[in-house]
């Protein structure tokens, strides 16, 4: 294993176990994909859900693959049934979760396929299995060369994000 890859697994398994929190569970139906980790989720009492998926960054739409996220994400959730497990909320009012459609983490699915990082910035708010699968997904995308790891130097969207709101502030 490349050294850069053991200091991601050393780095991941240092971290504590979350705390303790008020999750919340949601079962509906996918209405709606923003891009490829936001999507709207309809429940049982007709309630429309915002959620940010858990785990991942997945390119901005303008971004190289960020079209092909979304598509991704219509592919494996849309018109489906999912449930969400959500242990917070983001600065966007978006519920953060766990999207599972038919036994499938979606989230782990879109880093499987390339389509989005694993966003280790939160992973001490995982489980050691969950950080454990979402590296090695990452790092198998990435061996593999599959999906945005054929681009030489894929940019990350956080760094994308960054860059944009310092080119707008400019302007």
């Amino acid at each position: 294993m490349p050294a850069k890859f053991l200091s991601l697994f050393v780095i991941l398994f240092a971290l504590p176990l979350p705390p303790a929190t008020g999750a919340v569970e949601w079962v509906g139906t996918v209405v709606g994909i923003a891009d490829g980790d936001t999507l709207t989720l309809l429940d049982g009492s007709k309630t429309l859900h915002r959620i940010r998926i858990d785990a991942i960054d997945a390119p901005e739409r303008s971004q190289p693959y960020g079209q092909r996220a979304r598509q991704s994400l219509v592919d494996l959730a849309n018109g489906r049934g999912a449930r969400a497990e959500c242990a917070k909320t983001d600065r966007y009012g978006r519920a953060v979760c766990r999207v599972i459609v038919d036994g499938l983490d979606v989230g782990l699915e879109q880093v499987r396929r390339g389509l989005a990082w694993y966003y280790v910035k939160y992973a001490r708010e995982q489980t050691a299995d969950v950080r454990l699968h979402y590296a090695q997904a990452e790092i198998d995308a990435r061996t593999a060369r599959v999906g945005l790891w054929t681009e030489s130097q894929p940019i990350a969207p956080w760094d994308y994000r960054r860059e944009n709101a310092a080119h707008a502030a400019t302007r």
